[in-house]
């Protein structure tokens, strides 16, 4: 399921969200480089980062724009290898649309854990939070949707998962409550989408069986 055997043209075809992210987080960090320094706390402010400093109340858009913004180069290549490789099939899974509002939703949910936990003042930005929830629908939907979730892909997510909050704990200058934010945001995300779709299928089959006693 992770192995990304697609050309560039399949990808942005079959993965057209994920290539959005991809390619709205390198343009973010262009400006950034181009105008200071995507390691500068004003230039973080200017370009949409998440923040609790003296005196500054961050605006509500910036749950979202600091999904999208990421401090250095390293914190970028590592997300968007993140989105590239893992979030592409639930792309696939979920649908276009409803992947991008899962993914979104996900990254909120990481920005609002990040803003309440946080005892000291902070700069926060990137993608983890949404990257985060993507792996919790994974293993939301190995527990509760087995046909979907392969045994080798089951092993993957929770290696993926344990080492992420190894590496959320043990690393410093890492948002653990952004990760936990995400994550419990996108298991409770899978399972609503989960039961909305169940419903909405129960709906059609009800029709098409009315339907067909018609005929």
């Amino acid at each position: 399921m992770f192995s990304r055997t697609e050309s560039l043209k399949q990808y942005i075809r079959l993965y057209p969200v994920n290539t959005a992210i991809i390619v709205i987080q390198l343009l973010v960090m262009a400006g950034m480089t181009i105008y200071g320094s995507s390691k500068d706390n004003s230039t973080l402010i200017r370009f949409g980062a998440m923040f609790d400093l003296p005196r500054m109340e961050p605006e509500l858009w910036r749950y979202v724009t600091s999904i999208f913004v990421h401090i250095g180069f390293e914190h970028l290549l590592f997300n968007s290898f993140a989105i590239y490789v893992f979030a592409a099939p639930l792309e696939r899974m979920f649908g276009s649309f409803r992947y991008a509002v899962f993914y979104l939703l996900s990254g909120i949910a990481g920005n609002i854990a990040s803003a309440l936990l946080h005892k000291d003042y902070y700069i926060g930005a990137g993608a983890s939070g949404a990257i985060y929830g993507v792996y919790a629908a994974y293993l939301y939907l190995s527990v509760f949707r087995k046909d979907l979730i392969d045994y080798q892909t089951k092993q993957t997510v929770r290696i993926i998962v344990i080492i992420g909050f190894i590496y959320s704990v043990v690393i410093p200058n890492v948002d653990i409550y952004a990760h936990l934010g995400g994550f419990v945001g996108g298991l409770l995300f899978t399972a609503l989408m989960t039961l909305f779709i169940k419903r909405r299928q129960r709906e059609q089959d009800h029709i098409d069986h009315l339907d067909h006693q018609q005929q």
